[in-house]
């Protein structure tokens, strides 16, 4: 029972590949527009945050059908990058990522904001007033004191990630050994015969995986902000 066969291996592979590229690809939009959300205030940023969140209440196939409508091989981006870059997003572990990513970015940028915005603005005008610059504010207060929240949202986003389903098997299919994560090795076990066993070992590592990173964003987050106000 616990022992994985190849295809479900090579799926667990391609997820934790497909979720630490989407991370790494949504970390630093993240920080920017959290940045944004919590530090400026604009015409239009209710509709900004408004379109951030958006993957959070919308079915995640209709994601996955508006990415393939633009980031298609004939979408309205995708065509253009394909044809002077024969770079493609569509039915390939980048698109897989980028999907996932997508999904993932408004927990991301959710965790980074209410960590921001807990810190005190004071700090920021004391650095100012010492002669730093907007950017070396930023980089030497605001980031440090947000670690908490960024480690907190690149754990539940990567977590999100490897659950994602909808958008991805929209986007860019069920294919073996490209774009079939765990997610869909599970769904496709559920569809062949005999594949019980291997459907509940599937839904054992994902459930697992789930909760292994809800408790270390917990235990991880409380960790930096005691070490931050300087308690042991």
């Amino acid at each position: 029972m616990l022992n994985l066969t190849p295809i479900e291996i090579e799926a667990l592979k391609l997820s934790l590949w497909v979720g630490f590229w989407a991370v790494t690809g949504s970390l630093g939009p993240g920080i920017f527009a959290a940045w944004l959300l919590a530090r400026k205030n604009f015409w239009g940023k209710a509709l900004v945050d408004g379109l951030i969140h958006l993957p959070l209440v919308l079915p995640p196939v209709v994601t996955g059908y508006m990415l393939l409508l633009v980031m298609g091989k004939q979408g309205v981006v995708g065509h253009w990058l394909f044809k002077h870059t024969g770079f493609s997003f569509a039915f390939n572990w980048k698109g897989a990522a980028l999907a996932s990513g997508i999904m993932a970015f408004p927990l991301l940028v959710r965790a980074i904001r209410l960590s921001m915005e807990s810190v005190d603005p004071r700090l920021e005008q004391a650095a100012q007033t010492l002669g730093a610059s907007p950017l070396d504010q930023f980089f030497t207060v605001t980031l440090p004191l947000t670690l908490p929240g960024i480690l907190t949202g690149i754990i539940l986003a990567f977590a999100r990630s490897l659950s994602e389903f909808g958008a991805t098997i929209t986007f860019v299919s069920n294919i073996p050994g490209e774009t079939r994560t765990l997610p869909l090795a599970l769904y496709t076990l559920t569809q062949m015969p005999d594949g019980e066993a291997g459907a509940l070992r599937l839904c054992i590592i994902c459930a697992t995986v789930a909760m292994a990173a809800l408790v270390a964003s917990e235990m991880m987050g409380r960790r930096l902000n005691r070490t931050l106000k300087g308690d042991r």
